[in-house]
């Protein structure tokens, strides 16, 4: 369950504008005291995700609207299956349509996209990450379907872990400035933040040991072997991490070099929405 205050935000700010200054379509046509019901429809094979999220876009626009759930989220879903069945007012349902399904059409396919890579790394021990490269204003949603598919979160923003990256280590004149300036920086503001720094090369390996205090290095663009002999290098030191490019075909290899963690762009910003239907229930 994601903060029910920042759930509600996003609820708000989506239905705002979606609706305007009403639903005129709802408005014109449909009876104000109307009754009915509706199911969502599932079109597509994956994981469900997304339930909970559409259970409190219901609420926050009817409270009086009922809900009966089937399936529930992170199970597998088929053609064929009812999520759940919804009744009441038929303006408040025809008003939560569009956005109960752009979101859990997203991330059900989030979910399921994020479940195939978690499945193909199954017999090892790293786990799968996401990244920052979600879609602005939802990603505390996104990463949540990550969640529901089986992997796991990386930082959520740039606030809460320290992540030294390429541009930052050429703009502070290397790895072993960007460092120490880190250092620096945490002891003045007495925060306490993981600090995980990429290495492109052996190299820069080599320098973000000999400077220390690194919770995580992040290989980046590394081939399976070159982390092999990245990991030698490490000797368990700092927790690593595989990153750069890496597909469904790929990752099992890099999953099999002893790597801790893998991190997949794609699980959020090159994914497929599952297709999903709210449908009137005659």
């Amino acid at each position: 369950m994601q903060d029910s205050i920042n759930l509600e935000n996003f609820i708000s700010h989506a239905l705002n504008e979606d609706i305007g200054d009403g639903d005129h379509t709802s408005l014109a046509c449909v009876p104000a005291d109307e009754l009915n019901k509706a199911e969502l429809l599932v079109k597509d094979s994956g994981i469900l995700a997304g339930v909970e999220v559409a259970e409190q876009i219901f609420r926050h626009i009817d409270p009086e609207l009922s809900i009966s759930f089937f399936l529930s989220d992170g199970v597998e879903i088929k053609p064929g299956d009812i999520a759940f069945e919804v009744s009441g007012n038929a303006r408040s349902i025809l008003k939560a349509e569009r956005l109960v399904l752009n979101c859990m059409q997203r991330m059900s396919g989030i979910a399921t996209a994020t479940a195939r890579y978690v499945r193909l790394v199954s017999d090892y021990k790293c786990k799968v990450l996401d990244t920052r490269k979600t879609t602005p204003g939802f990603r505390e949603l996104e990463k949540w379907a990550v969640r529901i598919g089986g992997g796991v979160n990386h930082r959520f923003g740039l606030y809460d872990m320290i992540m030294i990256k390429d541009n930052h280590i050429d703009y502070a004149g290397g790895i072993p400035e960007a460092i120490k300036r880190t250092k620096n920086y945490l002891n003045e503001t007495k925060r306490n933040l993981k600090i995980e720094v990429e290495a492109r090369n052996l190299g820069e390996v080599e320098q973000i040991i000999a400077a220390g205090g690194v919770h995580r290095i992040m290989l980046d663009n590394f081939t399976p072997e070159g982390i092999k002999v990245a990991i030698d290098l490490i000797q368990g030191r700092c927790e690593t991490e595989a990153s750069g490019g890496i597909t469904e075909e790929t990752i099992a290899n890099y999953a099999a070099s002893g790597v801790d963690f893998i991190s997949v762009g794609a699980l959020t910003h090159q994914v497929k929405s599952l297709d999903l239907s709210l449908k009137a229930i005659p």
